[in-house]
């Protein structure tokens, strides 16, 4: 992988706000973690869906840059997600690689992961701008 970018050309104020903290990024690949907080809790008292799949939709939009460089940018297309397990406490971690580059759109998929446990699993198609 190569050297990262720095953390305000890859991190949006929304990112940030949530607890977005890249950790690898290049070659059409990218994985961002986030650690569990109290404001990120929906009523069931687990890490809210919508969280997650944010944590999924950056991800995925980091690994688009990282295909077609950051000089360019993406946005979200349509996005599928399957929920698969809760998240009570602890990190998570989001691994995402484009398979199809493009000239107009990337097809990207993605895993959401606690450990070694699968707790989503999402595809997204983005338009390059």
């Amino acid at each position: 992988m190569s050297e990262m970018p720095s953390r305000d050309v890859m991190i949006s104020a929304f990112s940030e706000n949530i607890g977005l903290e890249p950790v690898r990024l290049g070659d059409g690949e990218a994985e961002v973690s986030l650690k569990m907080a109290e404001h990120l809790r929906n009523r069931g008292n687990v890490m809210h869906g919508g969280a997650i799949f944010s944590l999924m939709d950056v991800t995925m939009g980091l690994a688009c840059s990282s295909a077609h460089g950051f000089d360019r940018q993406s946005v979200t297309l349509e996005c599928k997600i399957n929920y698969i397990r809760a998240v009570a406490e602890g990190e998570v971690r989001c691994v995402a690689k484009v398979l199809h580059a493009g000239r107009r759109t990337l097809v990207v998929e993605a895993d959401v992961l606690q450990g070694d446990k699968l707790v989503a699993k999402g595809q997204g198609t983005f338009a390059q701008l």
